[in-house]
């Protein structure tokens, strides 16, 4: 072996190993780059330079051109929106709303969506929905209504909410009005309402129960009353003349035949014949 053609054929090989090695680097990077995953709950879109493909990825493994195309995802399960709303009631009641609304994206329509909203669409067109739409059926609402007609105001924020959402085909699910805050004295104006009904309703259940009292009164007295006028009916002359010889005959039979002796005065006149019947 010629000692000079030695290392010349050592760098040879140095410079073949390292191309190898590069080759497998890249093979290895273009291999890693030809494919994505769209994850469970999501749906695909291709995009290759920039522009989206309106052929729409199920969840799964796909193929794609290395450093040439590449895979969004769009989250197409049911998501939560919450949005902060100052407004006024019909009484010119300010008042603050927290809502939460659930919505989803319908995959049908995916392309439609990123295309012309992109993927912040929550904040570009759901947020700003939610607080103009509660701004307005807040506006239709007197204060103590908002709070006492809590679902039927949700309800129709909900439908005036999912026909607007329905142009950029989102679909709204659920909405949930989390809290209504008014002013100070409004809650101070409530509270004494609340307070005074109260206490108009004791005295309302005073007056009740005090009329109750005075009629049972009332029919006691009028029992009494009949029953006395019935006992008063069942006194008659003969019933009198009765009692009377009752007691004349118990007197006879009690007295033992002596005549009453009376000491220190005069003596009493007494009819023998009346007793002895002759």
């Amino acid at each position: 072996m010629n000692p000079e053609t030695e290392p010349k054929k050592r760098a040879g090989n140095l410079r073949v190993g390292i191309a190898a090695i590069i080759i497998a680097i890249a093979a290895i990077i273009v291999g890693a780059n030809s494919y994505a995953t769209v994850t469970y709950g999501h749906v695909g879109l291709y995009k290759t330079f920039g522009k989206l493909n309106d052929n729409v990825l199920s969840p799964g493994i796909h193929l794609k051109i290395p450093f040439v195309q590449s895979i969004i995802e769009v989250n197409v399960q049911v998501s939560k929106a919450e949005t902060d709303t100052t407004a006024s009631s019909k009484d010119l009641q300010p008042v603050s709303t927290h809502v939460a609304v659930n919505f989803s994206v319908n995959k049908d329509s995916v392309y439609n969506l990123m295309n012309n909203i992109g993927g912040n669409f929550d904040q570009v067109i759901i947020n700003p929905a939610i607080q103009e739409i509660v701004k307005e059926v807040t506006a239709r609402y007197p204060a103590e209504d908002l709070i006492a007609k809590r679902d039927v105001v949700a309800g129709e924020i909900s439908e005036h909410l999912t026909k607007r959402l329905s142009k950029y085909d989102l679909v709204v699910n659920d909405i949930n009005i989390v809290n209504f805050k008014f002013s100070e004295a409004f809650n101070q104006s409530i509270e004494a309402k609340q307070v005074a009904q109260q206490q108009a309703l004791k005295a309302e259940n005073d007056l009740k129960r005090i009329e109750i009292e005075a009629k049972q009164k009332i029919a006691q007295a009028q029992a009494e009353a009949q029953s006395l006028k019935l006992k008063k009916q069942e006194v008659t002359p003969e019933l009198v003349q009765l009692k009377q010889i009752e007691i004349q005959e118990k007197a006879i039979d009690k007295w033992n035949g002596q005549m009453p002796q009376v000491t220190g005065g005069a003596t009493p006149f007494i009819d023998v014949n009346s007793l002895s019947g002759k």
